[in-house]
């Protein structure tokens, strides 16, 4: 899996970073997961920080291209973030650690 960074802007009123990517991949589509992963690990900052907004496939090619925002602080993307994003975008750790104490 190969990440280029299309289009890197500074969002200062919002406390983020915005990028635009696109990813060449060979076999399936990588997840959500493997990308923001990827992504972290590239720009080096932390996972939580990062929100995967989209990740379109292209058809017949194995490439995606996505949309993503690295926030400066966890407060400021809880207040910011709508819910349904924030959820989508919880690591699987914490999820599987909250269905246990359940």
């Amino acid at each position: 899996m190969d990440i280029n960074i299309v289009e890197d802007k500074n969002n200062s009123l919002l406390n983020r970073r915005e990028l635009n990517f696109s990813v060449v991949f060979e076999g399936p589509t990588p997840t959500r997961n493997d990308v923001k992963n990827k992504l972290a690990a590239m720009l080096n900052v932390p996972l939580e920080l990062v929100i995967l907004q989209n990740m379109d496939n292209k058809f017949g090619k194995e490439e995606a291209s996505g949309y993503v925002k690295i926030y400066e602080d966890a407060e400021r993307m809880k207040t910011v973030e709508k819910e349904h994003i924030l959820k989508r975008n919880k690591l699987p750790e914490a999820e599987s650690a909250t269905e246990e104490a359940a």
